[in-house]
C-alpha cells in the first residue's frame, strides 16, 4: 500500500506521545507549581517563535520542487496561510506567559538553554532539507497538538484556576487550527511515492518527535528536578 508509511508515522506519534511525558503528566494532575509553568513558558517559547520559520523553509522548497503536488497553487497557498497563522500565534503565547506572571521583556530576552536550542535547530534543519522531510517533521509536531492543547486547558482551569482568555487563547487556537495544519502535512506526505523519500520522511518524523521530547526533558530538568524514567 503506497501510503502505509504514513500509518507508520502515526504509530510513532502514538508511541512517543508527549502526553506520556512526565512534565505533561504533572500538568494534567496538578503537580506543577506556577514557577514550573513560568519556566516552561520561557523555554518552550523558543520553539513557538521558530515555527513560522520552519513553515517558511517548507514553502521555499515548494516553490522550486519538481513535485506537481508540492508546486501546485493549492498546496503553496495552504502553506502560505499556515505560515501566516503560525506568525500570528506568537502573540497569544506571550499573553499566556504574561498571565503566569512572566513580564513580556523577560520572555522576549530569554534565549533558551543549549539543549533546547540544539533540538530546535535539528527540527529546523529537517524543514530546510526537502518538502517531504519538513512535512513529516511538522506533521509529527502538529498531529497531537489539538489533544495536548485540550489537556493543557483542562489542567490550567482545574488545578491553577486560570480561566481568562489571555491565558487560554493560545491553546484554544491550537486545539482547533492544528487539525487543519496536520491535514496539510498529511496530504503532502500522501503524495510521496518514492520508497527512499518515504523512508526519509519516517526518519524525519522520528527525529522531530525526539526533539520535542528533548525540549520537555530539558524543561523538567531545569525547573522541576531529576526526570523519572518514562
Amino acid at each position: 500500500m503506497q501510503n502505509s508509511f504514513v500509518l507508520i508515522i502515526d504509530q510513532e506519534i502514538e508511541r512517543q506521545s508527549l502526553l506520556k511525558h512526565p512534565f505533561y503528566q504533572l500538568w494534567s494532575s496538578g503537580g506543577l507549581g506556577i514557577n514550573h509553568l513560568q519556566g516552561y513558558s520561557k523555554q518552550y517559547f523558543q520553539l513557538v517563535k521558530s515555527i513560522p520559520k520552519f513553515v517558511e523553509n517548507i514553502l521555499s522548497n515548494s516553490y522550486v520542487s519538481d513535485s506537481t503536488f508540492y508546486s501546485s497553487n493549492s498546496f503553496i497557498g495552504s502553506v502560505e496561510n499556515s505560515m501566516q497563522e503560525e506568525s500570528d500565534h506568537v502573540r497569544p503565547w506571550v499573553d499566556f506567559a504574561s498571565s503566569l506572571g512572566v513580564p513580556e521583556p523577560e520572555l522576549l530576552e530569554f534565549h533558551g538553554s543549549e539543549k533546547t536550542n540544539e533540538a530546535i535547530e535539528k527540527m529546523k534543519n529537517l524543514t530546510k532539507h526537502s518538502v517531504s522531510k519538513g512535512a513529516a517533521a511538522m506533521y509529527a509536531y502538529e498531529k497531537e497538538l489539538p489533544l495536548i492543547s485540550n489537556t493543557k486547558i483542562e489542567g490550567l482551569q482545574k488545578f491553577y484556576g486560570l480561566n481568562d482568555k489571555k491565558c487560554l487563547n493560545y491553546f484554544e487556537i491550537h486545539r482547533e487550527i492544528d487539525i487543519k495544519h496536520a491535514a496539510i502535512w498529511r496530504k503532502a506526505l500522501e503524495s510521496v511515492d518514492s520508497n527512499i523519500e518515504q523512508d526519509e520522511a519516517v526518519a524525519a518524523s522520528k527525529t522531530s518527535l525526539s526533539c520535542l521530547s528533548t525540549i520537555l526533558d530539558d524543561v523538567y530538568e531545569q525547573y522541576v528536578g531529576v526526570i523519572p524514567a518514562y
